[in-house]
């Protein structure tokens, strides 16, 4: 992988929180949502997808890939504006996602990966993305899992996030807000990943918060650990919610 200044033409800079594409010590973050974006795919061919709040915008170009049209909303105004000067085939604007700047039922997907963890409003949210939906129509959504990212504690540790979820908490504000069919699967950490996590003191991901926190230098051997991550290290299932990484909400428009 070819490590990019993040300061460069092209490339936002990293926050701490929104993840970037091309940065080896953002690798593991960035394949961590990736790999959902990916089993996404197959539930946007042929659609028109709206993504609320799609940061640096690479998700979004990804869904282009299968979707019939994309548009990409984020707060951020200098976050929209990169993904229109980059990504040519996505259609970009700022908008507040608590009131979509779209019209009832025009959309056949509303793709949002790791947002609503970081919204007040989190019930209006998801009526937004409910009103619109078509009949029949997909919310994909992901989030951290309350459960293990914030353990034993009711309030988020990391500062951008306003509230976390576990499954069933996720699973009773998407049936409140009017959706049906709603499915929640859990990532985790495959046979691979694993096997880095003995590696680096029982958790890659602590290892590198240690890091972060310190500001200190990378150690070679995790840096080339966590530029080695790639999708095929995570997995996606039904089981054992409670200790996923993150959870991921399939669920439809009635």
């Amino acid at each position: 992988m070819t490590d990019v200044d993040a300061g460069q033409v092209g490339c936002l800079p990293l926050t701490g929180e929104r993840t970037v594409p091309n940065v080896s010590h953002e690798n593991y973050w960035f394949r961590r949502h990736e790999v959902v974006y990916r089993a996404l795919l197959p539930r946007c061919s042929g659609a028109v997808v709206l993504e609320a709040g799609c940061g640096e915008g690479y998700g979004a170009d990804l869904l282009a890939d299968s979707a019939a049209a994309v548009l990409a909303l984020d707060y951020d105004p200098v976050t929209a504006a990169h993904v229109a000067r980059r990504y040519p085939r996505v259609g970009s604007a700022r908008a507040n996602l608590v009131a979509l700047p779209v019209r009832d039922g025009r959309c056949d997907a509303v793709v949002s990966l790791q947002v609503i963890e970081h919204l007040w409003e989190q019930e209006r949210f998801l009526r937004e993305c409910h009103r619109v939906l078509r009949p029949g129509a997909a919310l994909l959504l992901s989030t951290p899992n309350r459960l293990t990212f914030s353990p034993g504690r009711d309030t988020p540790l990391n500062p951008f996030h306003t509230q976390e979820l576990s499954g069933t908490e996720l699973a009773g504000l998407v049936r409140g807000a009017g959706f049906v069919d709603v499915e929640i699967l859990g990532l985790h950490h495959g046979r691979r990943l694993r096997e880095l996590d003995a590696r680096h003191g029982g958790s890659i991901v602590d290892a590198q918060v240690a890091v972060a926190v310190a500001g200190a230098q990378w150690p070679p051997a995790l840096l080339g650990d966590v530029a080695s991550v790639t999708c095929d290290d995570f997995d996606l299932t039904a089981g054992d919610l409670d200790a996923s990484l993150d959870l991921v909400a399939l669920a439809v428009r009635p």
